[in-house]
């Protein structure tokens, strides 16, 4: 079963389309598992349905993604990095069909759609021109040997990326991941598998080999734990919960298998008297209100300081009555629903935990759930302090606690108190406390008078619970590079080594 107009928009680009299935070696591969049924979570009707990934696509695994790593590295860098400008292209060309396809399955608003399809072309634009660009060093070391260093690809990684973001986080890891030479299998979430699926088969349509990037489509708990450990994997890399994460580390270490780990945030959007007003107050509205606040690194902490605490929240209360909450496929919808029962259910949890711990609700703002047969939760600011469990707990939707603070040191005080660090933002005028600010904040991303500003250039990552390893920019090449030291000898009369020394004998 698939909604007609998806499978409508699907065809447009793959024409072969059956439903769905993993991508394996540029064949749909059926599974016979568990039914997975995914609900549009605009009016909770049946979206589509497929059957979980068998174990035996391992093994067809191991097998194309190292035919398929061969063909890819036979050819010259150069030749690679056309390819994959090709794909940014062939993405670009159908950016409009992947965008109604990203905002029916991800139930994410049309316009945000357009704006990270474009986006994932441009990472793709990005690599390709680092493509024969990964140079290693010609080290002085203090003998007369040359010593020189080169970045090799791993091999194959496996990449588990989650619902609500599904096509920005595929770009983001397939595009670096087979730059620096190495085979992808992909694991989006069982909920939102298409547009990974479509990237996939877009590759190939340019002439990246069939194998180089697989998809799997399937439970994270089955084929996800299983490609986990038996799949000749080299790295893991995951996006997604703590709890999951943590897991996910745990059996790859097991394997003695590496990974890159970005979690989840709490992150604090610091907003001092001496601010641009109006700006600060778009940014804490984008900070928080985007994606119906689905994402990693929303400003779900809003600490102002107390001089202008009152008339801050209130104006950002009477803004969220401007926002349209409605059917992501719509034009002029802002905020989308909640994408799947489970969050919806949880989200619903939190905020009635919030009124009991003593949580208020901003004047003029409304925690009321719209009546409707969708998961829809309406934009919430809450008041209280940094000790509530919605200070310290991701919610993961339109909800943010406005907590007051005195002055800088109260600030970063309250900012750091999270088991989280993947980002933070400052808003001010005095450049030196921006710069302190940003200094002693304990986060991966620090913004200065502005808010979730990411590209594929800079990059990405956490501390503390938030992850490690860094997604995007030089650092995401090196990640998915092992790095080789040579030694040549260049005297007439080489020393001989006894240990790690070397002596005349």
């Amino acid at each position: 079963m698939m909604n007609k107009l998806v499978d409508q928009f699907i065809k447009k680009i793959c024409p072969e389309f059956k439903g769905i299935a993993s991508y394996v070696g540029g064949k749909w591969v059926f599974g016979t598992g568990d039914k997975i049924n995914v609900k549009f979570a605009h009016d909770d009707s049946d979206l589509f349905y497929y059957q979980d990934a068998d174990e035996d696509i391992i093994n067809q695994l191991n097998y194309c993604t190292s035919t398929a790593q061969q063909q890819w590295l036979s050819m010259t860098a150069a030749r690679r990095g056309q390819f994959i400008y090709q794909l940014g292209e062939r993405i670009t060309e159908n950016q409009e069909i992947l965008a109604q396809i990203e905002s029916w399955t991800a139930n994410k608003p049309i316009r945000d759609a357009r704006g990270e399809v474009a986006k994932v072309a441009e990472m793709f634009f990005y690599y390709a021109g680092w493509a024969d660009k990964i140079h290693g060093k010609t080290i002085t070391v203090p003998t007369g040997h040359l010593n020189y260093t080169t970045y090799e690809p791993l091999g194959v990684v496996l990449q588990i990326t989650p619902w609500n973001a599904p096509i920005f986080t595929c770009g983001w890891q397939i595009a670096p991941a087979i730059t620096a030479g190495n085979a992808v299998v992909l694991k989006p979430s069982e909920i939102t598998p298409i547009t990974s699926l479509l990237i996939a088969y877009l590759a190939e349509q340019v002439g990246i080999p069939k194998g180089l990037i697989n998809v799997v489509a399937g439970y994270g708990h089955t084929i996800g734990q299983k490609l986990i450990n038996g799949a000749n994997i080299q790295k893991v890399v995951f996006v997604g919960s703590v709890s999951t994460g943590k897991n996910v580390a745990v059996h790859a270490a097991k394997r003695g298998i590496p990974c890159v780990l970005e979690l989840g945030g709490k992150s604090a959007n610091i907003v001092f008297s001496d601010a641009d007003y109006d700006k600060a107050l778009r940014g804490a509205q984008n900070a928080i209100f985007a994606n119906a606040g689905q994402s990693c690194v929303a400003g779900s902490r809003l600490l102002i300081q107390l001089d202008i605490f009152d008339q801050f929240v209130n104006d950002l209360a009477k803004s969220t009555n401007k926002f349209v909450v409605g059917n992501p496929t719509e034009e002029t919808t802002h905020i989308s629903p909640i994408n799947n029962k489970k969050q919806f259910e949880y989200v619903c949890s939190a905020l009635e935990n919030a009124q009991k711990q003593g949580a208020s609700i901003a004047v003029g703002n409304t925690i009321s759930i719209p009546k409707t047969d969708g998961y829809y939760v309406n934009p919430t600011i809450l008041i209280g302090n940094n000790t509530l469990d919605c200070a310290q707990q991701e919610i993961f939707g339109p909800v943010v606690v406005a907590i007051p603070f005195k002055d800088e040191e109260e600030a970063i005080r309250i900012a750091n108190d999270s088991q989280f660090g993947l980002a933070g933002a400052v808003w001010t005028n005095d450049v030196a406390r921006a710069h302190r600010m940003a200094k002693n904040i304990k986060a991966g991303t620090v913004w200065i008078n502005n808010y979730k500003n990411i590209h594929v250039s800079s990059p990405f990552g956490g501390y503390k619970d938030s992850g490690y390893g860094r997604s995007s920019g030089l650092a995401a090449l090196h990640e998915y590079s092992q790095i080789k030291s040579v030694w040549v000898e260049t005297a007439l009369t080489p020393l001989v080594n006894f240990g790690y020394g070397a002596q005349e004998v």
